[in-house]
């Protein structure tokens, strides 16, 4: 069943890499391999913390310093510790780095007008739209979705962005004292918090509440807009939908406002449906709920 599949997708890794040229050692007709001219990208033009390049581009760190000491000897790369923290090592372009990454950059747009330019104009679209669907779905898998204190930074992170949303949406605004939510509420016992992170970096987020015998409660439900696309909400819905199973809980319920469109059709292609209202949240315009399966055995 998989190996016509695995055929295909190893087909297309190795058409990519030749037509990007990331089997040559001079990647672009410059100087450096592709790991080095990725690296002089991802730096900039201002300066990034090594840790956090460490991150986004999930290099082993023993790799990532033998890639920016060659670009140092080239001269391209300058690695010193932080003002603020000599813990923490900052990594900037020079003069010389800068001028690499705007060939790289000029250089980057050739190769893709060389893709598209052999093409009409309806075979491009065609192209362009697959490319940013297959970039969607190989992003997608690389969201992980952890239990959190909602306390921690990250956790805060997504309730601030979320209440900042809500705020610019919402006809009335958004005060989050006026529908509080006490951390003790989505803490275990009582519930939990769950933060969905892309490259270590917060970007959706979920509460569960528990009530006992009770239908459980989800809160908070919140993607940034930046990865919307990529079934994200549906996800962080399931999680606390089988979180909730697990502790027993046979209904889960949830509210909303009508503005978030998007949520509600979530919410009514997943199974949920309207009900009364069960609370007293001012922002509420729809409530709804869903009985849940037994958990697998």
């Amino acid at each position: 069943m998989w190996d016509a599949d695995v055929r295909s997708v190893r087909s297309f890794n190795r058409l990519v890499t030749e037509r990007v040229g990331a089997l040559e050692d001079r990647y672009l007709a410059t100087d450096r391999p592709l790991g080095e001219a990725r690296l002089l990208w991802e730096i900039g033009r201002g300066r990034a913390e090594v840790r956090d390049l460490r991150r986004r581009l999930a290099l082993d760190s023993g790799y990532l310093s033998r890639l920016l000491q060659s670009l140092e000897a080239a001269g391209l790369v300058r690695v010193r510790p932080s003002g603020d923290d000599r813990r923490v090592r900052l990594a900037e372009l020079t003069a010389a780095g800068r001028a690499e990454r705007t060939l790289l950059d000029r250089r980057s747009d050739e190769l893709a007008r060389s893709f598209l330019e052999p093409l009409d104009e309806h075979r491009r679209a065609r192209l362009v739209e697959a490319m940013t669907e297959v970039e969607r779905l190989l992003t997608a898998p690389l969201v992980a979705i952890d239990v959190l204190d909602p306390d921690a930074p990250a956790a805060r992170a997504c309730l601030a962005a979320y209440a900042a949303e809500l705020a610019r949406r919402f006809e009335s605004g958004f005060e989050p004292r006026r529908n509080p939510m006490p951390a003790d509420e989505v803490r275990p016992p009582s519930g939990l918090f769950l933060v969905a992170t892309l490259h270590h970096e917060p970007v959706g987020c979920g509460a569960l509440k528990l009530h006992g015998d009770g239908p459980a409660e989800l809160a908070r439900i919140w993607v940034s807009e930046r990865v919307r696309g990529l079934g994200l909400g549906r996800r962080l819905v399931a999680e606390l939908e089988g979180r909730a199973a697990e502790t027993g809980a046979t209904t889960v319920r949830l509210d909303t406002n009508g503005a978030l469109t998007e949520a509600i059709a979530l919410y009514r292609s997943a199974g949920y449906r309207e009900v009364e209202p069960f609370n007293d949240n001012p922002y509420a315009h729809h409530w709804f709920e869903k009985p849940l399966g037994p958990v697998p055995g």
